[in-house]
């Protein structure tokens, strides 16, 4: 019996919601990443349950699950593992690091250098670590959910472009609605209480399902909408286009993570074919990342948003 995207997306955000209110987009789009297999990096102040998300997901979804607090002074072999040496033979044998797990949370991921951040860069795209000079692969499935705030940037650093091109999405967690926030004090107010996740999926029937994402049809016209729009970015950083908003647009890896998050999205909305709403709703989230606001556009106050918004009007929709 084939398994429906639609009634595992509502039975794992129904386990979710138990610890976590408020969010149901960003849930959603986090089990769209995992459908896919795409990384996610998640911006939002502190005390948004930016880390009580991704747990209460990774145990809902009865995965194994580890997490890397990065700091200034972690080191490569804190995240991927190193060689211990056994005096007893004088051997060396590999010790596995926490990167070892189905869902690894990088909390504030910005907080460590460029050194450690090459190491995630090896498992995040290859899928695999290299240890004493041996590729160990990583289990499957394998996603990396990052956190990270937009204050307190004092002692950070700024990831490399090329490692926030694997992120799918970036997704901003915002303050939860009064309605939201007064049911987190009537569940969580009192000392005793705390949210209890059960898991009600695995990894099999993740894996399962994205086989289940190649029969979600995506049209041609579609096909060309989301490269217009892709492309599009790369024109507005063009010396041509007059006034200059970016300084680079969006890679052929968004254009490639557009196509399979719509399809994602479709699968767990019990849709069989891609619209272009669809993809109007995730290009902010899958291309804001992706494009680099030149100094003009900062200096008038522009975001990234803002300009995936104008790449939006200006490409004709399908009809």
């Amino acid at each position: 019996m084939a398994i429906s995207g639609q009634a595992w997306a509502a039975r794992v955000s129904g386990e979710i919601s138990k610890a976590v209110l408020g969010n149901e987009m960003i849930v959603e789009r986090l089990l769209v990443a995992m459908l896919v297999g795409g990384h996610v990096l998640l911006e939002g102040m502190p005390g948004l349950a930016k880390t009580l998300l991704v747990k209460s997901l990774s145990s809902a979804m009865g995965l194994a699950f580890e997490r890397i607090q990065f700091t200034p002074d972690l080191l490569p072999s804190d995240v991927v593992g190193t060689m211990i040496y056994s005096p007893a033979d004088g051997s060396f044998t590999p010790h596995h690091g926490p990167i070892f797990a189905n869902l690894v949370l990088a909390d504030e991921i910005n907080r460590s250098p460029a050194k450690v951040q090459s190491a995630l860069l090896e498992a995040m795209q290859e899928r695999q670590v290299t240890i004493g000079g041996v590729t160990h692969p990583l289990p499957q499935p394998f996603i990396v959910m990052a956190t990270q705030n937009p204050v307190e940037q004092e002692g950070t650093y700024p990831l490399p472009e090329a490692q926030t091109d694997r992120f799918i999405f970036k997704l901003m967690l915002d303050y939860p609605t009064l309605a939201a926030e007064t049911e987190m004090l009537r569940r969580w107010g009192q000392a005793t209480r705390s949210p209890r996740i059960e898991a009600v999926s695995s990894a099999d029937e993740l894996l399962a399902l994205r086989t289940a994402l190649d029969a979600v049809h995506v049209a041609p016209e579609i096909e060309a909408y989301i490269l217009a729009l892709v492309r599009h970015t790369r024109d507005l950083a063009s010396a041509d286009s007059g006034e200059r908003l970016l300084v680079y647009g969006a890679s052929p890896r968004a254009t490639l993570a557009l196509y399979q998050a719509v399809r994602g999205l479709a699968l767990v909305r019990g849709l069989d074919h891609v619209g272009p709403a669809l993809v109007q709703e995730l290009a902010g989230d899958v291309i804001r990342h992706r494009i680099g606001l030149s100094f003009e556009a900062e200096g008038a106050g522009r975001q990234a948003d803002d300009i995936i918004r104008q790449s939006l009007a200006a490409i004709a929709v399908p009809g």
